[in-house]
């Protein structure tokens, strides 16, 4: 399959995420001597560049701040071959992500502050019929501005271009669930399916959790989704279609802060270029596991046909 010029568009927030690491056993009420380092993150600019990075050339819609820092993400982001012609500069444009891992990579806590994404709808009124006339598909931050989102489903269906949902926010994301019966495919976890689906699923086994989201499509009237269960795995199923799970790779972990972004790049990337299902889900579980392996919040550099994707 050919790539379009604008390949996969993602639309979200850019964040700098705050990262401590401690040197020994962490202690919640203590003093943690240890490292702090400070990266680019938020799910959506996360999920760019993990798609840039198996050489699929996509586009980014989002806003960073009129700094120095703000600077270093778009050239960041060109140097790993992603379109920013679209991208907005403003005072205050980014987020900040504030996160402590204990002391087996694990994350302890975490404070976010979000930026205002609202300038992006402004990108959509002006060049949205540019953009997604040549795109392959459409990746989003289901938890945005509710503006914005019906914008994106109001372009997607105009052009006929598959969309896919990510969470930042699930809390948020729930305010929006008849929005994504309009999506082609939702990811998100495990913690997040219950709050979506107002159930507790944290005792299941990937077996139950499958059956039950198999039964929950069909009631909520949503194409697909997909749960990941950390290191167990992650579950997947089509309304009045197939289901599955696949297991996650077994691998040293050492930072799992990405890895369900990597994930969310490997199976939307899949999706949009001829993989089913079941396919594009072992891409994901396969970046995911390049991830954890490592302090990076994005995964290393694949070629298309490493993963099964035939561009």
């Amino acid at each position: 399959m050919a790539v379009h010029k604008n390949g996969i568009i993602v639309i979200g927030a850019v964040f700098v995420d705050i990262k401590g690491f401690p040197e020994g056993i962490y202690l919640p009420t203590g003093r943690n001597a240890g490292k702090i380092k400070y990266v680019h993150g938020g799910v959506s600019r996360n999920v760019v560049e993990d798609i840039a990075n198996i050489e699929l050339r996509p586009t980014f819609l989002g806003i960073v701040d009129d700094s120095a820092l703000g600077g270093d993400v778009i050239r960041k982001l060109q140097n790993h071959k992603v379109n920013t012609e679209y991208m907005r500069t403003i005072p205050n444009g980014m987020g900040t992500w504030l996160a402590v891992f204990d002391h087996n990579g694990d994350l302890a806590g975490s404070v976010s502050q979000r930026p205002n994404l609202m300038p992006i709808l402004d990108i959509l009124e002006e060049k949205g019929d540019e953009i997604f006339a040549e795109a392959d598909s459409v990746v989003v931050e289901v938890d945005i501005d509710k503006e914005i989102v019906k914008k994106v489903i109001q372009l997607c269906e105009k052009y006929d271009k598959k969309l896919y949902g990510v969470i930042s926010n699930m809390s948020i994301a729930i305010e929006r669930r008849d929005f994504l019966q309009k999506f082609d495919c939702f990811i998100c976890n495990l913690e997040e399916a219950g709050i979506f689906f107002t159930d507790d699923y944290s005792e299941k086994t990937p077996a139950e959790v499958e059956k039950i989201l198999a039964g929950c499509l069909e009631k909520a009237n949503i194409d697909s989704m997909v749960i990941t269960m950390g290191g167990e795995g992650a579950v997947y199923a089509e309304r009045g279609g197939k289901s599955g799970f696949c297991p996650a790779r077994k691998v040293q972990v050492r930072d799992t802060t990405g890895a369900g972004d990597s994930f969310c790049a490997g199976v939307v990337s899949g999706l949009t270029y001829g993989c089913d299902l079941s396919e594009s889900v072992e891409i994901g579980t396969r970046l995911a596991a390049s991830v954890v392996t490592s302090s990076e919040n994005v995964c290393p550099r694949f070629l298309p046909a490493e993963l099964g994707i035939r561009v």
